[in-house]
């Protein structure tokens, strides 16, 4: 029998490579392999693997019956069979060597001879070793369907010692599979002893909240509420995603792609989200598919200088094993679809998302940023399942082709914001006082969709329930607020507030300020010793809580410093810009530099391919804060801190930016085409603009700026238009000259962001809210205003959560509002009965029905093409699916009714006939594909004409 070393030469190597001198090593299959080839055909005992090369090599036609026959004499020993096959496959030259190689890999992807060799030598440790860790052992061959429970009770049997279960555990896999042998060598061994390390590392860092510098070592388990999470605008597989949906199936648009981006603003809950999914893997609690997760954070990445090759990118950044690095290095490259690496805050790196430098060698060293763009698209560890989070801005098409799908985290929903809150606070009192306060300021409602702002208010409640009506309306408001919290904490026996509490402080926050500025320009999150005595922070300053120690375990022996939150980061780089003389007079034109002319094409290009200071997300932040704090009401804040001539300078020079911004932007829209009307189609960067005019409070500034706005369409889809823009939108937008219609499709309104439209909505003749997660409420609410206002004629609301209770609302609106034009309602989940409440109101134009999965799809023409209208008003009533019948009706003054593809029976149809019968204005009623007998089609068609099937 054959040697199982690897090590050991094999006697007729010499012989053979004298033979195979002049051919190619390809040919001969490696012939210093020959000896671990043959242990692997052989060291089972069983023929199975020698007959599955035979059979392969039989089905590519390499090998004929005879040949078969040769190979595989009855009595002969296996290992003679086998060198047989070897030979003969020899003799037929390098198109069978080559078909023999290809059958290896199937029938063994892995090593068998190397393998089985280390089973052999290593036995004695092994022994050791699989006594401390044989339950695990044993449940994993379990999953792993390696071992029958069979096999599990005769390791276990009582009468045998721990090392002598670890001996008959080690015996039952010579009678296994090669995977069986390599999932003993590494994965119950070493590979589990290293995975227990690893979710010990990623549940200590996990464990308590990381976002929000982790203020009060909060328990996650204790904070953690769950965010709106959806996919991507364009798929249809919409409704409640869970953390096992990040990687599930649901929304899968590439299936080639390993990438899988969650985007959202900033605060939107990304970082805890992605901790949460880390926590509940390292209990074993979520994705128990995946043996090994690396966890990596861009911002830290930052400050790694050196190349470094994929191995020590994940076990220097992440866990480090203590022994046979290289063995379980070799378990993540044959075994990618076990493994998932995750990268939070993408739109925090220096680097911009290139391609352009491909690495496909995991031992190749290479700038950090490098590894991390060839792992995203593929070049890198293909089939490793990679999940990366990122503001929406800073995502360009270049990377967009490498993802798998896409999904949206939207902040709290009314509920989330309600638990949160509650979670915050254990007194129950003080919990409802909080949640009264917040919803009784919509705007601030608006604001605590936030994660991040909705933490600030809860800190802040002090504050924030004595403050009376000055309760916060902008962001700058609320961060203002935590300013004033940890200020008054840090200086507990004073009670000095406002402008005696700023110039008190002054120095510190200049000091803090110059830090973030600096770092916001650099984009720089993680600050070393030598960056804090550079802008004189001091120990006072670092003891404020606005800087935490940053968890770099790159640098475990140096202090590093990182402020509680990014955005807290930019509110105080935008403090410096406001009270700082040592700026540059360029510094606020440079923060809201931007080439409005091509704004609409934001979205489709690449970060690296923007100019100016306002390429950076967090300047595009920061710049909303400086307008906030040159606002008019806040300008007495100021005025022991900084000379006020120089601050209403500033404030002049934001007007003018936002001012030349927004007609830069006006002058790019295109001229109309003839016989259409005027449209915008705004993007992100024209929203920004609008919550810079709304931070700034300046209503003589948007009314004057509005009233050059001369279009009768504006269109703001996918602009990630939330409840905090949607209060922004209506400040502004209310100063509107004429009436326009405003589409919001595709983007998250809610029912929270419904409200805050409410006071533009006289200046509406058509609102478009497609794709809003708008429920019954939120139409409640938009009725009850419509109503009132006489130049609201259209409403779109396909694909939102409405129900039948939702029918009474719009039924009213229709009895009301005489002048109303038109519906518009696909895929909402009403009955026919709710549809039967609107059709007797009125003869409106009207669009609705409820779409079957199937028929979904992210076309966008697909609306055209299933709602064509010829020759009048259309009502289609799609998929009733739960609907056998139809009662008797009178329906409105309407030319054609779809209700193609239902479930609507005999019984149904005379209901429609008798309705027919009554009302003669109706041309056609399309039944196709629905519940009728071929017979029963015939005599319906006989009874009525205008049925069609």
């Amino acid at each position: 029998e054959p040697k199982c070393n690897p090590s050991q030469t094999h006697p007729q190597k010499e012989t053979m490579n004298l033979i195979v001198a002049n051919i190619p090593l390809c040919i001969w299959f490696q012939a210093n392999q020959r000896s671990e080839i043959l242990c692997g055909l052989c060291a089972s005992g069983s023929p199975e693997p020698l007959e599955r090369v035979l059979d392969v090599l039989l089905a590519c036609g390499e090998f004929s019956w005879e040949d078969y026959h040769n190979v595989r004499v009855q009595g002969r020993p296996l290992h003679a069979n086998a060198r047989h096959l070897l030979d003969l496959v020899y003799a037929k030259g390098e198109a069978a060597c080559q078909a023999f190689t290809e059958a290896i890999r199937e029938v063994r992807p892995e090593d068998p001879g190397r393998v089985t060799g280390m089973l052999l030598t290593r036995r004695p440790t092994l022994v050791a070793e699989l006594q401390s860790c044989m339950d695990g052992a044993l449940e994993a061959l379990l999953e792993s369907g390696c071992f029958t429970h069979e096999d599990c009770g005769d390791v276990r049997l009582p009468i045998h010692t721990p090392s002598q279960q670890a001996r008959r555990l080690l015996d039952h896999t010579v009678f296994k599979s090669f995977f069986t042998s390599i999932l003993v060598y590494l994965s119950i061994t070493e590979l589990l002893i290293y995975q227990k390390k690893l979710r010990s590392s990623v549940s200590a860092q996990s464990s308590f909240l990381n976002t929000y510098g982790g203020t009060g070592h909060m328990l996650l388990d204790d904070i953690y509420t769950e965010g709106q999470l959806e996919l991507a605008q364009d798929c249809k597989d919409q409704g409640h995603l869970g953390l096992e949906d990040i990687i599930g199936t649901a929304g899968n648009v590439n299936q080639e792609a390993d990438t899988v981006l969650i985007s959202g603003d900033a605060g939107s809950g990304k970082s805890t989200l992605l901790q949460r999914l880390h926590l509940l893997w390292a209990r074993g609690a979520t994705l128990p598919e995946f043996v090994l997760l690396f966890p990596f954070s861009c911002r830290k990445l930052n400050s790694e200088l050196n190349e470094l090759s994929v191995q020590k990118l994940l076990f220097h950044h992440c866990c480090w094993p203590d022994r046979d690095q290289d063995e379980i290095f070799r378990f993540i490259l044959d075994h990618p679809h076990l493994v998932v690496i995750t990268f939070d805050g993408l739109d925090e790196l220096k680097q911009s998302f290139s391609d352009e430098r491909r690495v496909c060698c995991p031992t190749e060293p290479a700038p950090v940023h490098v590894l991390l763009f060839n792992l995203l698209q593929g070049s890198l560890l293909k089939g490793v399942r990679k999940v990366v989070t990122s503001r929406p801005e800073a995502v360009g098409s270049t990377l967009r082709k490498h993802l798998r799908k896409e999904l949206f985290l939207k902040g709290f929903s009314p509920d989330g914001i309600n638990c949160f809150v509650k979670k915050q606070h254990h007194d129950l009192s003080v919990a409802s006082k909080v949640l009264a306060s917040i919803q009784a300021n919509t705007a601030l409602f608006g604001l605590c969709h936030s994660p991040v702002l909705c933490w600030i208010v809860s800190q802040c409640h002090k504050e924030l329930l004595g403050c009376g009506d000055g309760t916060p309306q902008t962001i700058t408001d609320v961060y203002l607020m935590i300013l004033q919290h940890f200020l008054q904490h840090q200086n507990a026996s004073k009670c000095s507030e406002g402008a005696t509490l700023l110039q008190e402080h002054l120095g510190g926050i200049l000091h803090l300020g110059q830090l973030a500025f600096q770092g916001v320009e650099a984009s720089c999150y993680v600050f070393a010793g030598t960056d804090l005595e550079t802008c004189c922070v001091t120990d006072k300053e670092i003891c404020a809580g606005f800087l935490t120690q940053s968890k770099e375990m790159s640098f475990p022996q140096s202090l590093r410093y990182e402020f509680l939150h990014v955005t807290m980061q930019c509110f105080f780089a935008a403090l410096y810009i406001v009270l700082s003389n040592n700026t540059d007079r360029s510094t606020v034109a440079k923060l809201f530099e931007a080439d409005f002319s091509s704004t609409c094409f934001w979205s489709c290009l690449s970060v690296d391919h923007r100019q100016g200071l306002a390429e950076n997300p967090n300047s595009q932040i920061t710049a909303t804060f400086v307008s906030g704090l040159l606002s008019q009401r806040h300008r007495h804040l100021w005025l022991h801190c900084t000379p006020t001539t120089t601050v209403e300078k500033k404030a002049r020079q934001v007007v003018r930016c936002l001012h030349n911004g927004m007609q830069e932007h006006f002058k790019s829209i295109p001229p109309p085409v003839q016989c259409e009307k005027k449209s915008m189609h705004a993007m992100p960067g024209f929203v920004w603009l609008i919550k810079c005019i709304y931070e700034m409070r300046e209503s003589n500034m948007a009314e004057e700026v509005l009233s050059q706005l001369e279009v009768d369409h504006l269109k703001m889809t996918y602009c990630n238009i939330g409840p905090v823009e949607c209060t922004a939108l209506a400040y502004v937008l209310k100063h509107l000259r004429s009436p326009v219609g405003i589409e919001l499709d595709n983007n998250s309104v809610g029912d929270v962001g419904v409200e805050q439209l409410l006071p533009c909505l006289h200046i509406c003749k058509s609102l478009y809210l497609r794709n809003n997660n708008i429920t019954d409420e939120g139409i409640r609410k938009l009725v009850a205003k419509g109503i009132q206002c006489d130049n609201f004629q259209k409403i779109a609301l396909f694909n939102n959560r409405l129900t039948d209770a939702c029918t009474q609302h719009v039924s009213h609106l229709l009895k009301t509002k005489q002048n109303f034009l038109s519906l518009r309602f696909v895929q909402c989940s009403w009955c026919v009965w709710g549809w039967v409440k609107i059709l007797i109101t009125r003869s409106s134009v009207f669009f609705g029905g409820q779409w079957r999965g199937q028929r979904r799809s992210s076309c966008p023409g697909q609306d055209a093409r299933e709602w064509h209208i010829t020759g009048g008003p259309v009502v289609s009533l799609a998929s009733l699916r739960k609907c056998s019948t139809l009662q008797l009706i009178p329906l409105p003054l309407l030319h054609c009714t779809r209700l193609t593809e239902n479930c609507i029976t005999r019984e149904g149809v005379d209901c429609l006939v008798q309705a027919l019968e009554r009302n003669k204005r109706i041309k056609s009623v399309w039944l196709r594909n629905n519940h009728l007998s071929p017979e029963e089609v015939v005599e319906m068609t006989r009874r009525e004409s205008r049925l069609i099937f």
